[in-house]
């Protein structure tokens, strides 16, 4: 289990697969240097970011998916923790940031989607809906689409979200944190932040 947390009360977690620019993304809202790398599954525990001004911290949890050189066993116990840890926190998280690759996505959410399975990044977008926590898509890599709107309503479908998808920018934020544009998550930030009664964490956003 993890067990770094620093004692806040108010919590942002970012959560998606390996290599999807999750670590990137928390340099960009934070400001703060993260370890990153090409070689998926480098974040094996939390990395936490919180201010000394409020009880505030954003979290970026490990990647689940595909881990290189990481046994399957071990991949199955992060997972474990992923959602064991949201579970222990749900009280103090204000809103869950679910990273997707742009490109990849719909794909990858149509290719493990059977009978019989249910897409991770799918998963968890009910699992944090079933514990009350609001979820946000936030789409990276988008310098990489070219049809982006269809791509962004594609997204939207296959998480049950009727499209067009701009009627959905407080869940769908189109972003590509690696230039440091990431307005569309943070205006989709804010607007979870304010309905919980939290305008003073808007200045980190």
């Amino acid at each position: 289990m993890f067990e770094n947390r620093p004692d806040r009360d108010a919590e942002i977690v970012l959560l998606g697969r390996s290599n999807v620019g999750k670590s990137t993304l928390m340099r960009e809202i934070t400001g703060h240097d993260f370890t990153t790398g090409g070689k998926p599954g480098v974040t094996r525990q939390p990395n936490h970011y919180d201010w000394a001004s409020e009880s505030f911290v954003v979290t970026d949890l490990p990647g689940f998916g595909f881990m290189s050189g990481v046994e399957e066993d071990r991949q199955e116990s992060i997972k474990t923790d992923i959602v064991r840890y949201i579970e222990e926190h749900a009280d103090a998280i204000l809103a869950g940031v679910i990273v997707l690759d742009g490109k990849a996505a719909v794909d990858i959410i149509d290719r493990h989607t059977t009978e019989e399975e249910i897409p991770h990044a799918v998963e968890l977008y009910g699992f944090l809906q079933e514990l009350g926590i609001p979820p946000v898509l936030a789409v990276n890599k988008m310098d990489k689409v070219d049809d982006r709107d269809e791509r962004l309503g594609d997204i939207a479908d296959r998480f049950g979200l009727v499209p067009p998808w701009e009627q959905w920018r407080d869940t769908i934020a189109p972003i590509t944190a690696k230039k440091g544009d990431i307005d569309a998550l943070n205006q989709a930030v804010r607007v979870h932040l304010e309905d919980a009664k939290r305008d003073d964490l808007k200045k980190f956003f």
